[in-house]
C-alpha cells in the first residue's frame, strides 16, 4: 500500500508522510489500516497544489475521515456486544457467578473453551451442549453428555434455569466473561478493590485508555509535522517568485501551533472537569472498616443464611434495615467462638448487649449500640424502595450488590449512577409470571399472548420516566 501510494511520488509532501507515518506504523501496528486509509487521501491529494489555503481544510477532513474510519469500526461493535453480554451478565448470572474466581458457581471465565474441548456428543458440539445447559442444565445431564454429567455434581447449589435467554445473548454473556479483566469486567471479589477503581465492577479500560492518548499524541504530533510543512512549502513557493522571504520561526514556536495545544488543553480540563464532577459523591468500590468484622462469605455464602434474614425490612419497606444486635444472638447466643477470629469479634457483640456469657444475662446499662458505617448511599433527590424491587421486581440482592456471598468485607459493588439505573430498567426483563403485582397491565399480558410483543422491560411500564425517581 506504501509503496503504491508514496514511495515513487515526487511529491515531496507525499514522501515525508511515508516515511513518518512508516516508522510510526512499526511501533504502533494499532494504526496500520487508518494509516493506509489516509495516506490513500493523501496519494488523491498529492497532484493539487500545496498551499497553506487548500491544504489545512483537506488536513481536518482527512483527521474527520480518519476518526470515523478508526472509530466506527468492528471492535466498537464487539464493545456493543462486550457491554451488552456484561449488562445480562449482572441480570442472570451475577448472583451466583464472578468471571475470574469460584464463587456459589465456577468461575466462568474460559467457560466455553472448556466445553468446546470436551467435545461433540450425539451430533451436538461442545457450545451446542453449552446453550443448552445454561437454558436448562438438566437437559445436557438428562443426554449423558459427559461434561455436564461432572459439572452437575461442582456443587450441591443447583443452577438456576434460563429457557427465555436466545443463543445470540447467550454468546454475548460469555464474551463478556472471557474478556471481563480487560476492562468491562466487574472486580475480582476476592482483593477489595481500591476506591475509585470499582466493583460492578468495573477496573477502569486501561487498554482503551492507552490507546486512546496514544491516538491523540498522534494528532497532536502530526499537527506540528503538518505545520512545519506547510510553512516549509510557503517559503519554497515564495523563493521561487523571488519574493522576500520572512525570517523562519521554527514550527514549536509557531503561533498556530500553540493555540492548537492551548485549544486541546482547554477541552482536556474542561472533560476532566466535567467528568469529576459526574463522578462526585459517588463510592463505587468503597470498603470502610467496621467497628466488628463481620464476614459475609462465612455467613451468607458458609452456611447460607438468607439476606433478609438479617436484612429483613429490605422485603417490607423502602431501606433496608442494619441487623439488630438481637438478631446476631439469635446465633450467637450459643456460638460464642468464631473460626478465625475466635471469641474477639463476637465479645465485642456481648459488650454491645450487656450479655455476660459466663452468667448469661444482661445488663441494661451497659448496653450501647454498635456504630457501623454504612457503604451505600444514594443522593437526597433519589427515591429508591427495596421493597418494590425485592417483591415486584423479583430482583436478586446480588444484582446490585454484587456476590456478597463471596466478600468476607463488603464493598460498593455497583456504581449506583443514574445510567447505571437506567441501562438496568431498560434491559431487565418483568417477570409477568406467577406475579400478581403486574396483572393490572392487561394490554401488555394479551399483546405477550398474542406474540405482539417478545417481553416487556422495565422500561416498557414507565421506569424510566423521571418522576418515578424523582419526584
Amino acid at each position: 500500500m506504501w509503496s503504491v501510494c508514496c514511495h515513487g511520488s515526487k511529491c515531496f509532501y507525499a514522501r515525508f508522510l511515508f516515511t513518518f507515518f512508516s516508522r510510526i506504523e512499526s511501533r504502533l501496528p494499532i494504526f496500520a489500516t487508518p494509516f493506509n486509509n489516509f495516506m490513500t487521501l493523501i496519494d488523491a491529494m498529492a497532484p493539487k497544489p500545496f498551499h497553506r489555503s487548500t491544504l489545512i481544510p483537506r488536513i481536518f477532513h482527512v483527521f474527520l475521515w480518519l476518526l470515523l474510519s478508526s472509530g466506527l469500526s468492528a471492535q466498537d461493535i464487539d464493545k456493543a456486544a462486550l457491554q451488552e453480554g456484561k449488562s445480562l451478565f449482572k441480570s442472570n448470572c451475577a448472583s451466583c457467578h464472578n468471571p475470574l474466581q469460584d464463587g456459589t458457581g465456577p468461575a466462568l471465565k474460559g467457560a466455553l473453551s472448556r466445553w468446546e474441548a470436551a467435545g461433540e456428543y450425539n451430533g451436538k458440539s461442545g457450545k451446542e451442549w453449552l446453550h443448552s445447559w445454561i437454558k436448562n442444565w438438566n437437559d445436557p445431564v438428562n443426554a449423558k453428555y459427559p461434561y455436564a454429567v461432572e459439572m452437575s455434581n461442582w456443587s450441591a447449589s443447583q443452577m438456576n434455569l434460563f429457557p427465555t435467554l436466545k443463543d445470540e445473548d447467550i454468546d454475548k454473556i460469555l464474551l463478556y466473561v472471557d474478556n471481563s479483566d480487560k476492562g468491562a469486567a466487574p472486580a475480582a471479589a476476592a482483593a477489595a478493590p481500591a476506591a475509585g477503581t470499582g466493583a460492578e465492577g468495573a477496573a477502569p479500560e486501561e487498554g482503551g485508555n492507552m490507546n486512546l492518548w496514544l491516538f491523540l499524541a498522534f494528532l497532536i504530533a502530526l499537527v506540528a509535522i503538518l505545520v512545519n510543512v506547510t510553512n516549509r512549502l510557503d517559503r519554497m513557493v515564495a523563493e521561487s517568485k523571488g519574493e522576500e522571504l520572512a525570517p523562519e520561526v521554527p514550527f514549536w514556536k509557531s503561533k498556530r501551533l500553540a493555540a492548537f495545544l492551548i485549544l486541546i488543553g482547554v477541552l482536556y480540563l474542561g472533560y476532566v472537569t466535567a467528568d469529576s464532577a459526574i463522578s462526585l459523591g459517588r463510592e463505587q468500590g468503597y470498603q470502610p472498616e467496621q467497628p466488628i468484622k463481620f464476614s459475609h462469605a462465612l455467613h451468607a455464602g458458609k452456611h447460607k443464611i438468607d439476606c433478609q434474614y438479617c436484612h429483613a425490612s429490605a422485603a417490607k419497606g423502602k431501606h433496608s434495615n442494619i441487623p439488630s444486635l438481637n438478631t446476631c444472638m439469635n446465633c450467637h447466643k450459643n456460638v460464642q467462638k468464631g473460626p478465625k477470629y475466635g471469641t474477639e469479634e463476637i465479645a465485642k457483640i456481648y459488650a454491645a448487649v450487656g450479655y455476660n456469657p459466663a452468667t448469661q444475662t444482661y445488663d441494661r446499662a451497659k448496653q450501647k449500640p454498635v456504630e457501623w458505617v454504612r457503604i451505600h448511599n444514594l443522593p437526597d433527590h433519589v427515591y429508591f424502595n427495596h421493597a418494590q424491587h425485592v417483591n415486584a421486581g423479583k430482583v436478586a440482592c446480588q444484582t446490585c450488590h454484587g456476590p456478597v456471598e463471596t466478600m468476607e468485607e463488603v464493598y460498593q459493588y455497583s456504581p449506583l449512577s443514574m445510567g447505571w439505573c437506567i441501562n438496568c430498567h431498560r434491559q431487565t426483563e418483568v417477570q409477568f409470571a406467577s406475579n400478581n403485582y403486574y396483572s393490572v397491565y392487561e394490554k401488555l399480558h394479551n399483546d405477550l399472548k398474542n406474540k405482539k410483543l417478545d417481553k416487556v422491560t422495565v422500561e416498557t411500564i414507565g421506569g424510566t420516566e423521571c418522576q418515578k425517581c424523582h419526584y
